[in-house]
């Protein structure tokens, strides 16, 4: 049994059969507790990005592409925190530590496609805003259906294709005898550490993904962001510029949470070594809190998802739309 199970890793090019992911390291005896706020945040993303969807399909008034990109976001949300929260609740709640090789990189291609299409999502969601405020004669004519088809379709090819590389390269390494990934999810970095092989090639390519892909984006969010503030700031109606930015001031809350929460973790990564839980940890709830928050963000903020709410769950009196 010993000698086929060997003849079957050295031909698939594995030595290992599966990883062991260990949960949150230094707290593996009391990690559980934390599964409460942790399935608490995930229900909170499905009910609530469930919720956003049905609303804009259902309601006539939120047929725009502004609500569009925004149900495109909720199916993102939804897929994201579903890559990880069943097995990090598994492992915590059913000790459920072991994962087979090709479901652990499936779970990194996962995590990166999602992610990455999240940044993409934000990026569309600029550009409708800086359309909108800074050419708003022409934004019917350029904003279109098709334009919405087009943007998503290619933020699905791009991410779709370009992320395909880490989990291929992650699956080419040899691992020899380690096994235990100190972390409650497949991160490429945290498996790609195991191998007993060079590595420079995954970490070369996961910091162009990086830089090419969500470093593109945000700058070029913020640069949209930057047009649309310069330009709203020379309006001369006061009531005009308040309206301005109360349109665009939840994605702005959102796009910042999102963006700050990548920089945060990766110098937390860098500077991980002392304290391991702390990048861990940070690395799930980067995950897990933007499927929660950006719907309640967008729920609080935006007045026709407010009415559309109360008329879909038949809350009695609408709230007048401003």
């Amino acid at each position: 049994m010993d000698t086929a199970l060997k003849i079957m890793n050295n031909s698939s090019g594995f030595q290992v059969s599966e990883f062991i992911l260990t949960g949150l390291p230094g707290i593996h005896e009391w990690q559980h507790w934390l599964s409460v706020p942790l399935a608490l945040l995930y229900l909170l993303a499905l009910g609530a990005n469930i919720l956003i969807m049905v609303t804009i399909q259902c309601e006539p008034m939120l047929h725009e592409p502004m609500y569009h990109f925004l149900g495109v976001l909720a199916v993102v949300d939804i897929g994201l925190a579903t890559t990880i929260m069943p097995k990090i609740l598994a492992i915590f709640w059913f000790d459920a530590k072991a994962i087979s090789l090709p479901e652990c990189f499936a779970q990194i291609y996962a995590i990166h496609c999602f992610f990455c299409m999240e940044s993409g999502i934000f990026l569309c969601m600029a550009v409708d805003r800086y359309i909108a405020i800074c050419h708003p004669l022409q934004y019917p004519s350029i904003v279109t259906q098709a334009f919405v088809l087009k943007a998503t379709g290619f933020m699905m090819l791009r991410n779709g294709l370009l992320t395909i590389p880490v989990p291929v390269l992650a699956a080419q390494r040899k691992y020899c005898s380690r096994n235990e990934i100190n972390h409650c999810l497949c991160s490429n970095l945290g498996v790609t550490s195991l191998a007993c092989d060079d590595i420079t090639i995954n970490k070369f390519y996961q910091l162009v993904l990086v830089w090419v892909v969500v470093g593109s984006d945000m700058g070029l969010v913020f640069a949209s962001y930057a047009w649309i503030i310069h330009s709203v700031l020379r309006l001369n109606s006061a009531e005009a510029t308040s309206k301005a930015l109360s349109t665009c001031s939840s994605h702005l809350i959102l796009i910042l949470f999102f963006y700050t929460a990548i920089i945060v973790v990766s110098v937390t990564h860098l500077a991980g070594r002392r304290v391991p839980l702390i990048p861990v940890l940070l690395n799930v709830l980067q995950i897990v809190i933007p499927p929660a928050l950006n719907p309640m963000v967008y729920a609080l903020r935006t007045q026709e998802l407010r009415v559309a709410f109360q008329k879909l769950l038949g809350l009695g009196k609408y709230v007048s739309r401003k």
